[in-house]
């Protein structure tokens, strides 16, 4: 019988196992226990799988719950995606809280491997979460292979036992698994992942990924710090001359602004090579391809307006800038004659 847990009894086996090759100080069904005490309890594992309906209200609850910008994105999808979307971000949301809320790496892991056995059984057709039932639907209907689902998990664990990198490449890597598997995501939900430019969009997808990344680490500098890690190269800080007493200080020291200044300029310049994204896919999904690399760039902006100074208070995008986001999304939407509306419809056309 499954339990409310979510262990198999036939994992309780291989306990010693599990334990001694992934580092465990507890049997694994000890520290999910302790996971699940520590996250809602609507995050666990149901005894009975639910019906498709109930999975899908469950994670369009999730996402419009904890989101505060899924309403504006989504309203640009057409109804017909909204479920898969819903599903993609119940997944995502999941799989970081596993990650980053329950205080301890040992337990931490444990989760993320039973959610990653999870992801498995999914694939297998053996759902049991509201989540993976739902996600079982978005698979099959929009082809999604298992590997960019997969992969954020690589970069969850990764975040319990890597908290530096030395070079931006390295960063980049993380990057990889962290960001970039969304961007894919997304495109496969759309049916933008099965054509001859499939890959070309996947290249630009991942560059606007990283960007809007880089941009989340430059704007969480100190709260990142205080969760133990740092995203600033190492091999930048040192160049730089900056360590991590100036960001343990909260002093943003000439230093440390030139090096911000750095980061934010190259991460200008990934948001500027993912942009012709929005010109290869269809127009529901170009206008919020061109939102969220707006409201990224408009992250950077914040950061320069502080004079790169995000140790003494986090930038933030103003309600104004917000607003105009906004409107100029709507426009897009309603107004067909504009830039992205013209590619739309010529498109919608040709099809």
């Amino acid at each position: 019988m499954t339990r409310t847990d979510g262990v198999h009894p036939e994992w309780e086996r291989e306990s010693a196992l599990d334990r001694e090759a992934l580092g465990y100080d507890a049997p694994p069904e000890e520290l999910i226990a302790r996971g699940w005490a520590a996250l809602p309890e609507s995050y666990r594992i149901p005894e009975s799988a639910p019906t498709l309906d109930e999975a899908r209200a469950y994670c369009q609850q999730l996402a419009e719950s904890h989101y505060e910008n899924f309403h504006v994105a989504s309203w640009f999808l057409p109804k017909d995606l909204r479920p898969h979307f819903h599903a993609i971000y119940a997944y995502c949301r999941i799989s970081d809280d596993l990650g980053d809320e329950v205080g301890d790496p040992n337990v931490a892991m444990a989760l993320l491997e039973l959610w990653g056995r999870e992801l498995d059984a999914c694939y297998e057709g053996n759902a049991r979460h509201p989540v993976f039932v739902a996600l079982a639907e978005t698979i099959s209907e929009c082809g999604i292979p298992k590997e960019p689902f997969a992969d954020l998990l690589t970069a969850f664990r990764q975040d319990q036992t890597v908290t530096r990198y030395q070079t931006m490449e390295d960063v980049l890597d993380y990057c990889r698994y962290s960001a970039n598997p969304v961007g894919r995501l997304v495109l496969y939900a759309c049916g933008e992942a099965s054509d001859d430019e499939a890959e070309e969009r996947f290249r630009l997808s991942d560059a606007t990924c990283s960007a809007l990344q880089l941009a989340n680490f430059w704007q969480d500098v100190r709260s990142d710090y205080a969760r133990g890690r740092i995203y600033l190269p190492q091999k930048d800080m040192a160049f730089f001359h900056v360590s991590d007493q100036t960001i343990a200080e909260g002093i943003a020291t000439e230093a440390f602004r030139g090096l911000l200044h750095c980061e934010v300029e190259y991460t200008r310049g990934l948001f500027e090579e993912g942009l012709p994204l929005i010109r290869m896919v269809r127009r529901d999904l170009a206008v919020d391809l061109d939102l969220f690399s707006r409201g990224g760039l408009e992250i950077l902006r914040a950061i320069e307006q502080q004079s790169y100074d995000v140790l003494s208070s986090r930038p933030f995008i103003s309600k104004s800038a917000k607003a105009k986001l906004g409107l100029g999304a709507v426009a897009a939407k309603l107004l067909p004659f504009l830039r992205l509306g013209r590619r739309g419809r010529r498109a919608e056309q040709a099809d």
